[in-house]
Formats: structure tokens, C-alpha cells, sequence
């Protein structure tokens, strides 16, 4: 009996010796990602206060004629520490109200994860900005709930970002890049998933495409006004601090 344990034994752990062996990470690529906005509720939360009248039949009308869910799609480019994240152009423009940005994608994202720095193209209303500063730092708790995206096995993290947004994320081990959609980033693997629970968006993998990129695939964005976080929060805080209770939301969301 000794014996057949400790053959057993050798099986297994030549077994885990051949599959680490064989087991593929993937280091450059393309990850597709769709970006869900409950628009409904993100009306609601805008409006609520102001949901009368005009604006109450606009919103009924909007609700007839619209999806429920605005879907966007990006693509993340990865090649060693450096990613970049690109908002794709939907072919027709809808399922806007009333010209709310806020839903839609307005980031080109560069991140170098070696020197934890970030380059931003953000588009905020007419004026596109550059803003060149360190990553954002997010608050993770690693969990043990997992689940499958775009064929990668992913686990849960939850975090906290601009002190006060939570955040859901699911990441994989198999690709050994600290990133992610947009700015998120900070876990030890890719985030393939996103969800902002109470800001009622989500990002998440369609497809991961293993490949090696072209040289210059992954620059920098180069148009726009040069800031750093610091300074767009005080330029967007001071045109928007009469907005009354829709100034927030929109600064939130700006933020991003």
C-alpha cells in the first residue's frame, strides 16, 4: 500500500512539473472589450431631481424607442508593460440623451507598468485634453470567487478608486500584465472584467487574441492640451461648480 501512495505521489507531482512546463502565458496581444451603460439608470441618477414635466416626457419617449443598455467597443493592445487602450468609433451614434457624454467613451489610454505612468487623451465636451501623470492607484482585495472570461479562468477583486468609487474586477494570472481597460490596472494579471456597480457601467472581454504586435503598435496619444490629474480636476471642478446637483456626476465621470 506505501508503495502504490508514493507511485501515486510521483504521478502527480510529474504531472504539475508537465503541465507548468506546457502551460502557455500570454505576453503581447489584443484583448476586445464591450463597454454595457445601463442608460436608464444613468438618467435617472442625472435627472431624478429635475424628472418633470418636459424632461419626464423625453425620458418616457427615450425609454420606448431605446435600448436599455448603450454597448461600446475598445480594444487593448499589450506588449510586455506597456498597454493601449483604444475606444472603437461605433458605426452610428444613438441611444444619446440630450448629448450625456458621460456614457460614452472619451479615453485613449497609454500605460508604461514598468515606470507607473499614464498618458491620457480625454475628450471632455469640445476640448480634447493630454493628461501625463502616475497610474491611478486603486485599493484591491483579492477574493475566491472565480469565473471564466473570453476563455481565460479569472478571479475577483474588489477596490476602491477616487476614494470613493467601487469597483469589481476579475483578472487572470495567465497573462502576467498588471493592466487592464481604460485606467484600471494594479492586480497581479490582466482584468478582463470590470463592473462600477453604483455608476452602473461595466467593461468585459469578448475575445483575447495571442499574437506578437507590429513595432510602434502601442505609442502614445499626442493631441491635446497638456495637464496632469491634479490640474483637470481643478479646471472641470471650477466649470462645474454651478451645475448644481448634476456638477458631480459629471466631474465623476470625467475623472474616469
Amino acid at each position: 500500500m506505501k508503495t502504490i501512495f508514493i507511485t501515486l505521489a510521483a504521478l502527480l507531482f510529474t504531472s504539475d512539473i508537465l503541465f507548468a512546463q506546457n502551460a502557455r502565458f500570454t505576453t503581447s496581444g489584443t484583448i476586445e472589450y464591450e463597454r454595457s451603460a445601463n442608460m436608464f439608470a444613468i438618467i435617472k441618477r442625472m435627472y431624478g431631481s429635475e424628472m418633470d414635466g418636459f424632461l419626464q416626457q423625453a425620458f418616457d419617449q427615450y425609454k420606448k424607442t431605446q435600448p436599455q443598455f448603450k454597448v461600446l467597443k475598445s480594444t487593448l493592445d499589450f506588449n510586455g508593460d506597456k498597454t493601449l487602450f483604444t475606444p472603437i468609433v461605433p458605426d452610428v451614434t444613438n441611444n444619446a440623451f440630450f448629448g450625456l457624454q458621460t456614457t460614452d467613451q472619451n479615453n485613449t489610454v497609454y500605460t508604461d507598468l514598468s515606470a507607473q505612468k499614464s498618458i491620457v487623451q480625454k475628450k471632455v465636451f469640445e476640448e480634447t485634453y493630454l493628461v501625463k501623470d502616475s497610474v491611478k492607484k486603486i485599493k484591491w482585495k483579492i477574493t475566491d470567487e472565480t469565473r471564466v472570461i473570453a476563455g481565460y479562468n479569472c478571479r475577483r477583486a474588489n477596490g476602491l478608486i477616487m476614494d470613493s468609487i467601487y469597483v469589481v474586477a476579475f483578472y487572470t494570472d495567465q497573462i502576467h500584465i498588471s493592466g487592464g481597460p481604460e485606467s484600471f490596472n494594479g492586480l497581479p494579471g490582466m482584468i478582463l472584467g470590470v463592473a462600477l456597480p453604483h455608476e452602473n457601467l461595466s467593461w468585459f472581454a469578448t475575445k483575447v487574441t495571442d499574437m506578437t504586435l507590429p513595432e510602434n503598435t502601442i505609442v502614445p496619444p499626442k493631441k491635446g492640451k497638456v495637464v496632469d490629474n491634479k490640474e483637470l480636476y481643478n479646471t472641470l471642478k471650477d466649470v462645474m461648480k454651478d451645475w448644481g446637483d448634476e456638477g458631480p456626476m459629471y466631474l465623476k465621470a470625467f475623472l474616469l
